[in-house]
């Protein structure tokens, strides 16, 4: 891991170099194991298995950033409580694997680099974060899982950035677990997340970007999977996203200029699947994607050149519920082979110029089951989309 901390920079002074090559070729390993059987407060576990990192910053100094990274063993995370009577008021449970990690933040100065990042084909980035309780009672709880193959993040304020960012993975990525409960008077939230490459771009205070973007996934499987049970529960909350390369590009300042190439051949599963003898409210969404990309400008303009391609791995979506008696459920499964919005500021006399080129050649499949013995009201929505594109300029927050 390597951190990097630039202090105040005058006109004159050169900018700050980093450069930086990171491999790591064994296994990577975090556990966590609780066993309890009363607690009053609450329980806290978190886990966290990471292949390369680094992070770097500059405040008010020039950065020029150059970064390699390359993962050839496993990354796995787990984490899992087992309770015998009770969890107490308040816990979270969390596991987190990551292949490769790059973080590069800005504020009032300029930012450029290359930032690159690969794992290996076959190796596996995991986490699993699991609640057993058959017998046991809970106030709320929160149990996340979070994997992916490389996550890259930028952070601007009142900055500037060019800078390109590449992406391959061959890491087969699965976020899994959940959660089983007899008794939880409160909320209980579980959800997995997986990627097989993620980008998360974001200026704030008057910022501008141009970025050149490249993900390939070609790992065979991309999977985030979550099983709730209970036994009587007052809110349980069920999500599941899996995505084979993400891209979110958000600003708020005079320009955003993302350049977006994607390409994925895994095969994308997302299933979320809850089940309560008594409930008071339940939901189970679902989402996955081939490749979904956002880029937002609350500021004048957006320049945006995206291309999408999805193999024949297809996307297969799941979201189930299964209730004897309570009240609310609601159940959504959306898919996407490729998934793309632009969006740009009407009050800022905002402007989008767009050019967008999508192809899909897999099948894409979302399913949605809800069954109740009696309740006072059932949704459920499931949405399939080979292609989707949505381009606008509107007020923010509208």
């Amino acid at each position: 891991m390597l951190s990097v901390l630039c202090g105040a920079a005058t006109s004159q002074e050169l900018p700050s170099d980093v450069f930086n090559n990171q491999v790591q070729v064994g296994d990577v390993f975090s556990q966590g194991f609780l066993n309890i059987v009363t607690v009053e407060d609450g329980v806290d576990s978190a886990t966290v298995a990471t292949g390369n990192g680094v992070q770097v910053y500059a405040d008010r100094a020039r950065l020029s950033v150059t970064s390699n990274q390359t993962l050839s063993g496993d990354v796995i995370a787990q984490s899992r409580i087992d309770v015998s009577r009770r969890m107490g008021l308040d816990s979270s449970l969390s596991a987190i694997a990551v292949g490769n990690s790059s973080d590069v933040g800005i504020r009032q100065q300029t930012v450029t680099g290359v930032l690159t990042q690969a794992t290996t084909s076959g190796v596996q980035v995991t986490a699993r974060s699991q609640v057993e309780g058959d017998f046991a009672s809970a106030g709320s709880f929160v149990a996340d899982a979070t994997a992916v193959g490389n996550n890259q993040s930028l952070n601007l304020t009142n900055g500037s950035a060019g800078v390109r960012m590449n992406q391959n993975n061959g890491a087969r990525v699965l976020a899994d677990g959940g959660a089983i409960m007899q008794t939880v008077t409160g909320q209980a939230t579980v959800a997995g997340v997986a990627a097989g490459n993620n980008i998360s771009a974001i200026g704030d205070s008057a910022s501008a970007q141009r970025l050149a973007i490249s993900q390939i996934n070609g790992s065979s499987l991309v999977q985030a999977s979550k099983f709730t049970a209970y036994g009587s529960v007052q809110t349980a909350q069920t999500s599941t996203t899996a995505s084979g390369n993400a891209l979110s590009a958000l600003n708020q300042g005079p320009l955003l200029d993302v350049t977006n190439s994607q390409a994925n051949s895994a095969y994308v599963r997302s299933q979320a699947e809850g089940s309560a003898y008594q409930y008071g409210a339940a939901e189970v969404s679902a989402y996955g994607a081939g490749n979904s990309a956002i880029a937002g400008n609350s500021g004048a303009e957006l320049v945006m050149d995206n291309t999408q391609w999805t193999d024949v791995g297809g996307v297969e979506v799941i979201a189930s519920f299964a209730g004897t008696s309570g009240y609310d459920s609601y159940v959504q499964a959306s898919a996407v082979g490729n998934d793309v919005t632009g969006y740009a500021c009407s009050d800022c006399n905002g402007s989008i110029d767009v050019a967008n080129r999508q192809t899909n050649l897999g099948d894409v499949s979302a399913r949605s089951d809800v069954s109740s013995g009696s309740g006072r009201k059932i949704t459920g929505v499931s949405t399939a989309t080979g292609n989707n594109a949505s381009f606008y300029v509107t007020r923010p927050g509208s």
